[in-house]
């Protein structure tokens, strides 16, 4: 059965302050020490659950008011979860490319200003990238083959002002769900063991 928009419309209700702002990286068949090394983090301490995940970063401190960028990486269902509270990197080219040489990721990102990237690649090429909030923009070597599929689980692709703008961020997880295989729940973000790490 596949996953829709409606299936993750606990994601914003549980984490309000990390739903505002962020980035979620899903990584095939790499070690969560390995995502940290592919995009650049040093390795600083172990947290468990994602709202600690959360308080840590809102707690540091760092020149000019801007914490570091944190990383915090665990396994779900065999795949590498990369999680950045207020985050980016998991959607930026060169992260996207280093991430997925030799293998497959999906990311999906999301600040304060509701600009969002979903990112589909494998082997350093992208098959699927485009802008949840406008998902008939699509780019990458496969970035029509999913069109019927984002329908299914919640994309209104149709052109023009009359179109639903609603629940296109839970659309994009339950898309990330069909293109990894793996479904993110708030018992396993809750009582994950993250590797936390620290970027430029």
């Amino acid at each position: 059965m596949t996953a829709t928009a409606a299936d993750y419309l606990w994601f914003a209700e549980r984490y309000p302050d990390l739903a505002d702002a962020f980035c979620l990286t899903l990584v095939r068949d790499l070690a969560p020490a390995e995502v940290l090394r592919r995009m650049g983090t040093r390795e600083t301490t172990r947290l468990t659950g994602v709202a600690d995940v959360c308080r840590h970063y809102y707690a540091s401190e760092a020149p000019r008011g801007h914490p570091p960028l944190l990383v915090a990486a665990t396994i779900i269902d065999g795949w590498t979860l990369a999680v950045e509270p207020n985050g980016f990197q998991g959607v930026t080219d060169a992260i996207v490319t280093s991430l997925s040489l030799g293998t497959k990721m999906v990311s999906l990102f999301r600040n304060v200003n509701a600009v969002s990237r979903f990112c589909w690649a494998e082997d350093g090429k992208v098959r699927l990238g485009f802008e949840p909030l406008f998902p008939t923009s699509r780019e990458g070597s496969d970035a029509n083959g999913l069109a019927e599929l984002m329908q299914r689980v919640g994309f209104d692709l149709r052109e023009g002002l009359d179109r639903d703008w609603e629940h296109h961020i839970e659309a994009a997880f339950a898309l990330m769900e069909h293109v990894t295989g793996v479904r993110l729940t708030s018992e396993d973000l809750d009582s994950a063991s993250y590797l936390c790490g620290t970027a430029p």
